[in-house]
């Protein structure tokens, strides 16, 4: 009672940022670090009664606690007293005398003239009054705020656990069941985990070098700083703001289950939120089970990750997707060392309880230590810093993954010898359609380029083959097309007098017709009808273009007749049908007119559908107009509908436009045909239709080149979002 009285008469009656053994401190007290920031005082929650001590900023008028020493004990009156025992020890003490919350050192930490301090960080801090060592820190054990300066994680050389703890409402900041902190087994790869009550409600992904492998936005920026710390002695997540005046937290939300950072924006006297997670549907933990991937732009969400299937597949069709995915072809432990692996790109990394790390290992250290453990099932680098370096390996199921459209981590996942081969079969199946494509489109531009070249500079490549003298030129001199003739009675007699049974189909100039040279040889007749339009100019354009361009993939120009009114071109003839008849008889998306200098034509040709919109509306082309084809050619592919005349039947858009719409609502596997089944994997048709969409798009120079086009088929790194198409259109629905 006689100490209660001396600490009465020398109350602390002004702003200071520290506490003394000759002093207490008591309702209607505060303590105010040195520049302002912080306040250390009682305060009561929200509507409650209750009384607690804690720390807020100080000048801002929305009272925000960033932490509370006695959340377990509630005062329920104004008559808190904290102060410094005999013994160096700091108490919290009730009207009733007994201790609500203390600090408690020991007779190992006996201070010397202690000193409790508020830090401009917000730290609590008691002092040795004599060699100012810090003996205890309030930034050791946190409430529910993550402040610069903190540390979240373990200090392996006390046994300190820092870990933030959920208030359970606004007018109650006991601890809640929602947590988050850093876990971690002896040699494991740690990762911060957010926990509702014992279960993992959410994970970062663990620590790349760069950022958490589940946090790809998690970049730097001019808001504040951040790493990671990973040695002997600590392991913990650190940020710290670049500029002091601005204020920002990150605070656990019990009743939104979220995990938020907020800035403080003075001019509205508001907090703002600048992030949050979970943050979509993906995000929660183990949503697709045991070797599942998230992917938030799939129908459904969750896939099987490529050679594994559903385990309960009736489960599965149901969307409870909790009992995951098991091996198409299981692993024998017999057999091991002939195993593989399959890399997968811009993942989340697996849950890391089931994990091994050495930071000390290559890549290909890790992939032979993996292969060499039967139990290995993945392995990557554990930094990807540089060229990468370290390695990481899990044991058992791989739970937890998503698949992100950039920013995520390669893992290289281990499969069977058989597998890997089937795997490989079914890449090929689908890419083989679109590489052939893209080349013909490559080789199409190539000579074009040789094309204009030639027709500026007036050379002319002399050859042994037979010529054609075509009609004068401009300068009354005649222009030789270099390609053998063909006159019209051979034709005709070739293809029965182009009779109806030898047509084999017609484009957008005339019919094709097939025919049989006196030697045998099958040929296809390009028939150019007198009504079509294209004038002699374009024919002969044409017939430069083509006789050029032989590649072993693409129909061979073998003559050509220009007789009285009637203009042809000879091909070889296809036994097996030519690539049209599964792509809706995709011909050229625009050629050169014959007065054509550089980027304009008086006149549009080609097959309406493939055109780029500056072409088709302007007579502007580029090398980027052949990528638009290209793009719309691959969608027909996906789809197996034709883009000119597609409209939806429910919202009359057209093919362009339908597949635009699913993919910004996150449905863009709904755009595949149905006939490609289980032919190809989903992440190879959502990359496919991914570039369609670039390639697409209304601006030109937006468009990736066609050599990107051909290096983005055989690669697997990051794409950028598209933006909207050109011939967005809507039918009239009247």
């Amino acid at each position: 009672m006689l100490t209660y009285l001396l600490f009465f008469f020398s109350k602390l009656s002004f702003a200071v940022d520290s506490l003394t053994t000759s002093q207490y401190f008591s309702n209607g007290s505060t303590l105010v670090s040195k520049d302002g920031t912080f306040e250390l005082g009682f305060f009561n929650p929200g509507s409650s009664k209750n009384h607690y001590l804690g720390i807020w900023y100080k000048n801002i008028p929305v009272k925000t606690v960033v932490w509370v020493a006695n959340r377990l004990n509630p005062i329920n009156d104004s008559s808190g007293l904290l102060m410094i025992n005999n013994t160096g020890s700091v108490v919290l003490m009730s009207q009733n005398k007994s201790v609500v919350w203390s600090i408690g050192l020991g007779t190992q930490k006996q201070a010397k003239n202690p000193m409790l301090q508020l830090l401009d960080s917000g730290n609590l801090v008691l002092r040795d009054g004599n060699s100012g060592n810090s003996l205890w820190e309030s930034f050791d054990y946190p409430s529910d705020t993550l402040l610069p300066g903190m540390k979240m994680g373990w200090d392996l050389r006390n046994g300190i656990k820092r870990r933030f703890t959920a208030w359970k409402n606004p007018d109650d900041p006991s601890p809640g069941d929602f947590t988050y902190g850093i876990e971690m087994q002896p040699h494991s790869y740690p990762e911060a985990y957010i926990r509702k009550g014992n279960k993992k409600f959410y994970r970062t992904g663990p620590w790349n070098g760069l950022r958490y492998s589940g946090s790809p936005e998690l970049k730097p920026n001019p808001l504040y700083d951040f790493d990671f710390v990973n040695n002997e002695d600590e392991v913990y997540y650190i940020y710290n703001l670049r500029n002091k005046s601005v204020i920002s937290r990150i605070v656990l939300n019990q009743t939104s289950s979220t995990r938020e950072r907020y800035t403080w924006i003075e001019a509205d006297k508001v907090w703002r939120l600048y992030s949050s997670v979970p943050r979509d549907y993906c995000d929660n933990y183990g949503l697709c089970g045991g070797n599942g991937n998230c992917i938030l732009s799939g129908s459904p969400v969750c896939q099987c990750l490529k050679g594994f299937k559903p385990k309960l597949q009736d489960n599965w069709n149901l969307m409870d997707w909790s009992q995951g995915c098991v091996r198409n072809k299981p692993l024998s432990s017999m057999s091991c060392h002939n195993d593989g692996f399959v890399k997968f790109v811009e993942l989340k990394l697996p849950d890391t309880t089931h994990s091994w790390m050495n930071k000390s290992m290559s890549l290909e250290e890790c992939r032979v230590k993996c292969l060499n453990n039967c139990s290995c099932m993945a392995y990557t680098n554990s930094d990807i810093r540089g060229v990468g370096s370290g390695c990481a390996m899990w044991f058992g199921d791989l739970v937890d993954i998503r698949q992100f459209p950039a920013g995520g981590q390669d893992l290289y996942i281990r499969m069977s010898a058989s597998e890997i081969e089937a795997t490989k079969g079914r890449k090929t199946k689908i890419a083989v359609v679109v590489v052939v494509a893209a080349l013909a489109v490559v080789f199409g531009m190539l000579l074009i380029g040789f094309c204009i070249c030639r027709r500026r500079t007036n050379l002319k490549v002399k050859t042994k083959r037979n010529r054609i003298i075509g009609p004068q030129n401009n300068e009354g001199q005649n222009e030789d097309l270099e390609l053998p003739f063909l006159d019209l009675s051979t034709i005709a007699s070739a293809t029965d007098n182009f009779a109806m049974n030898n047509k084999l189909g017609e484009g957008g100039f005339g019919p094709v017709y097939k025919g049989i040279l006196e030697d045998g040889q099958e040929i296809a007749v390009k028939r150019l009808s007198r009504s079509s339009g294209q004038g002699l100019n374009e024919f002969k354009n044409e017939v430069r273009l083509i006789a050029k361009l032989q590649h072993r993939n693409l129909v061979k120009l073998l003559a050509c007749c220009i007789q009285g009114e009637e203009k042809m071109l000879v091909y070889e003839y296809m036994p097996n049908r030519s690539l049209d008849s599964f792509i809706f008889d995709f011909g050229m998306a625009r050629t050169f007119g014959g007065d054509q200098l550089e980027g304009n034509t008086n006149r549009v040709v080609g097959t309406y559908g493939y055109m780029a919109p500056e072409y088709a509306f302007d007579g502007q082309f580029s090398t980027k107009s052949d990528v638009f084809s290209f793009g719309i050619l691959l969608l027909e592919i996906i789809s197996g509908m034709r883009s000119r005349g597609f409209y939806h039947p429910n919202h009359s858009h057209n093919l362009i436009g339908q597949a635009w719409i699913l993919w910004n609502e996150g449905r863009p596997l709904e755009l595949v045909d149905e006939c490609l089944g289980n032919s190809c994997t989903l992440s190879e048709l959502l990359r496919c239709i991914h570039l369609s969409l670039l390639c697409v798009q209304q601006r030109p120079e937006d468009r990736p080149s066609m050599s990107s086009v051909v290096v983005i088929l055989g690669s697997e790194s990051a794409l950028p979002q598209p933006k909207k198409p050109g011939f967005f259109l809507e039918k009239d629905s009247k």
